[in-house]
């Protein structure tokens, strides 16, 4: 694969370079990133932030991040297997994925795999609960998750090596350098994931077979300040996968999946007084092989090619008056075995709002409008209201509108397509109070939100399976967030814990919808003595049901993780870590008959010069 050659050349090169040093601390004070509706239409929604720290305590892939860190729920077919999220109770294809702003939902089938995403390629990664289609488009009716790069214009250089190797002959290595000075702006990162992934299934005679894998991800992200008020920005990611997929406890697999996806943006950002303009062109590519056995040469092939323009404009017209306005271009053209070649193009318009009428007091508002010719997208909207009572206590509330559009397989899958679906759209609304206090905060949201025009591939009158809108959906649920954190001399406690009610049922039927849990706890715990740091994180799920009558149920699982790492030196930093997966070796599935691994082990080393 092309990544594999690269990642050998990142490699090659850090020989040259590793034991090169930094002998100053670097204070960083401009930092840059492409989506900033994100920081600047936030405020009356849930919004949590995990910085490079966090990312750094959890495994590699999206998956374990935000299982052990959000309220998201995870179905997960056996580890490093196809991972589907579930958002305040919505579908996969209701979570979107941006990436620098861009939203990067596959065009094929509306979802993106968390087990594709590599974690460490980003700085931070920011989950934003409730609707957000009126800024980021199709699919963003749970929420959003975000994928930032920063880029910082300062004089520094620094470099980051983390190796890790652990059970079932796990292998990770990941590489960041970050170079950049007042003009200049570099971080650039490479990092390689495989696993034989051959785990025992507890309490039986058998093995996952068939599940090894490996990735390798490419993140580059350039800035050149050509004057104080213009910038030009390039982000670009690769990332290469071949992964076979394991089987159930009664049948074993031999199917493999290749998926190469590819994304570049080019960002030409120009500041005069009051105004702000950003000019994005980008380009996007994602492409899947599927072998049905793994040792032949036949297999079923799709891909799809996206170019976006986009400008968007900032105009702040008082210091307490925020206006924004889109315009964005979309073409995607789609080839594959079965859903032949087709081309869909979208034009939207954006208009975004916000006021803080006192400065206790404050409101947000965005619409959004889409013109295709594959379907009727509706007029998408929200408006919150941000009122502070005091420095401690916040009331958010949120109103939307929010939709996801037909994908291309559901129009144009060969022979069993629907071109005449509609998109699905909801209505939701939530409210939120805020607590905070010196060392510690708490949250509380409750939220409620109805789907229409649902799409269901269910067989039509011939027999065959074909998509529809025949469904409708409700779901509302409760979510607590808590944070505390203190510290006495070289003694440090950092404790945060999150809980989440969710209710999502068939409208028809009343029935709670498959594999959606009425609850879900995480927390985690650490501690620091001096160089010493100790990892506890726990998570509860639930029973969910695995049948659209809830007659079968699939159980409810705790698990734990320990983490125990030492910092080694004062500049240049060497830090060597220890971590326990299923600490009490508990056995439990995501996905009914796939089950997951039991205690496993996993030692890493992070070099920072």
């Amino acid at each position: 694969m092309t990544a594999k050659k690269l990642f050998l050349f990142w490699m090659l090169l850090l020989c040259q370079i590793i034991f090169a040093q930094q002998d100053t601390i670097v204070n960083l004070k401009e930092v840059i990133i492409s989506d900033t509706q994100l920081n600047n239409f936030s405020g009356t929604q849930s919004v949590l932030v995990l910085t490079d720290s966090v990312i750094k305590k959890n495994q590699p892939s999206l998956t374990t991040l935000l299982n052990y860190n959000s309220l998201i729920y995870f179905k997960e077919n056996g580890l490093g297997m196809v991972s589907s999220p579930s958002f305040r109770g919505t579908t996969a294809q209701q979570t979107a994925v941006i990436w620098n702003g861009i939203n990067i939902n596959s065009q094929l089938n509306g979802q993106t795999d968390f087990n594709t995403i590599t974690t460490r390629d980003f700085d931070n990664i920011t989950v934003r609960a409730g609707g957000g289609s009126s800024i980021y488009g199709s699919s963003a009716l749970g929420g959003t998750v975000h994928l930032n790069s920063e880029l910082q214009f300062v004089n520094r250089f620094q470099n980051e090596l983390q190796l890790n190797y652990g059970s079932f002959e796990t292998f990770g290595a990941h590489y960041k350098t970050m170079i950049s000075n007042g003009i200049w702006s570099t971080q650039i990162s490479v990092t390689h994931n495989s696993s034989k992934n051959d785990y025992n299934y507890l309490n039986t005679q058998k093995r996952n077979e068939n599940g090894q894998f490996e990735n390798t991800s490419l993140n580059a992200s350039l800035g050149y300040r050509f004057s104080k008020n213009h910038y030009l920005k390039y982000y670009s990611q690769i990332f290469d996968s071949d992964r076979h997929f394991s089987g159930t406890l009664g049948a074993v697999s031999k199917s493999k999946y290749r998926d190469y996806n590819y994304r570049n943006l080019v960002e030409w950002d120009w500041l005069l007084g009051k105004i702000t303009s950003k000019l994005k062109v980008a380009f996007l590519g994602e492409k899947y092989a599927y072998f049905e056995n793994a040792r032949t040469d036949n297999f079923e092939t799709s891909k799809t090619e996206t170019a976006l323009a986009k400008q968007d404009l900032v105009y702040q017209i008082t210091p307490s008056i925020l206006i924004n306005s889109i315009l964005e271009y979309t073409q995607t053209k789609g080839i594959g075995s079965q859903i032949g070649t087709n081309t869909r193009q979208i034009g939207a318009a954006t208009v975004l709002f916000k006021q803080e009428v006192f400065r206790s007091f404050s409101y947000e508002f965005s619409g959004r409008k889409e013109v295709t010719s594959s379907y009727d997208s509706p007029f998408l909207f929200s408006f919150g209201t941000k009122n502070q009572f005091g420095k401690q206590y916040t009331v958010v509330t949120n109103f939307s509108r929010n939709f996801r559009m037909p994908t291309f397989n559901d129009l144009y899958w060969d022979g069993l397509g629907n071109p005449n679906l509609k998109p699905e759209s909801s209505y939701q609304g939530e409210l939120g109070q805020h607590l905070k206090f010196k060392n510690s905060s708490i949250s509380g949201t409750v939220y409620y939100q109805k789907i229409d025009d649902l799409i269901q591939w269910k067989p039509n009158a011939s027999g065959n399976w074909s998509p529809s809108n025949i469904a409708k959906a409700t779901s509302y649920g409760a979510e607590v967030v808590l944070n505390w954190n203190k510290k006495i001399r070289n003694h440090a406690l950092d404790f945060n814990a999150n809980y989440g009610y969710t209710v999502s049922k068939d409208a028809l039927s009343d029935k709670q919808l498959v594999y959606v849990p009425l609850h879900k706890f995480n927390s985690s715990l650490a501690y620091t003595f001096q160089r010493i740091t100790l990892n506890y994180q726990y998570l509860f799920t639930g029973f969910v049901f695995t049948s659209s009558d809830n007659s079968r149920v699939l159980e409810e699982y705790q698990v734990s993780n320990l983490g125990i790492n030492y910092d080694f030196g004062n500049t240049t930093t060497y830090k060597l870590g220890f971590q326990v997966g299923n600490l009490w070796n508990k056995n439990y599935q995501t996905v009914s008959q796939r089950p997951m691994p039991g205690r496993n082990f996993n030692l890493y080393l992070i070099f920072n010069f």
